[in-house]
C-alpha cells in the first residue's frame, strides 16, 4: 500500500511502502490481544479466575466472551476485512476492562500510580485501533499476504 506524504524522510516513506508493513502494522497492534486470547483459551480455569477477581460472574461466561472478542477482534484486523468491526469490538472490550481492572482514582500511592500508567496506556491502545481503522477508511486497498 503505498501512501506518500511529503514531510516523511525518504526512507520512512521506503519503510512504510514495503509490501508487508501494512500487515505487520496490524499484526503487532492486536498482539496483546490474541496473545491474550490464545493464553486464556489454554488455561481456561485461570480465566475464569480473573474474571472472578474481578467481580464479573458468570465468569466463564464472561472468560468466553473475552476470548472470543479477543481472537475474532485480531483476526478481523490482521485479515484486512472488517478492520471497523474488529478494532471497535476490540476498542470497547479495552475500554471497558480498562474501567474494571485499573480504577485509579479507588487507589492511593504507588498503587494509584501504575494505575493510573497502565490506565492511559489503555487509552492509547483505543486510540491506535481508531488510528488503524481511520487508515483502513483511507486507503485503496489492504495489502494481505493472499495479494502476493
Amino acid at each position: 500500500m503505498t501512501m506518500r506524504r511529503t514531510d516523511n524522510p525518504g526512507w520512512v516513506n521506503a519503510l512504510l511502502d514495503l509490501p508487508y508493513t501494512w500487515l505487520l502494522v496490524r499484526i503487532l497492534l492486536t498482539s496483546a490481544f490474541w496473545i491474550g486470547g490464545l493464553t486464556k483459551l489454554i488455561d481456561f480455569p485461570g480465566a475464569v479466575s480473573e474474571q472472578e477477581h474481578f467481580g464479573l460472574h458468570p465468569a466463564w461466561l464472561f472468560a468466553t466472551l473475552t476470548i472470543a472478542v479477543e481472537l475474532l477482534g485480531s483476526l478481523l484486523i490482521i485479515s484486512g476485512h472488517g478492520i471497523w468491526l474488529g478494532a471497535g469490538m476490540l476498542a470497547v472490550f479495552t475500554a471497558l476492562a480498562t474501567l474494571i481492572a485499573h480504577a485509579f482514582w479507588t487507589l492511593q500511592g504507588q498503587e494509584q500510580q501504575m494505575a493510573i500508567n497502565a490506565f492511559f496506556e489503555h487509552i492509547g491502545l483505543i486510540a491506535g485501533l481508531a488510528a488503524v481503522t481511520l487508515h483502513a477508511r483511507h486507503a485503496s486497498h489492504v495489502t494481505t499476504p493472499s495479494e502476493h
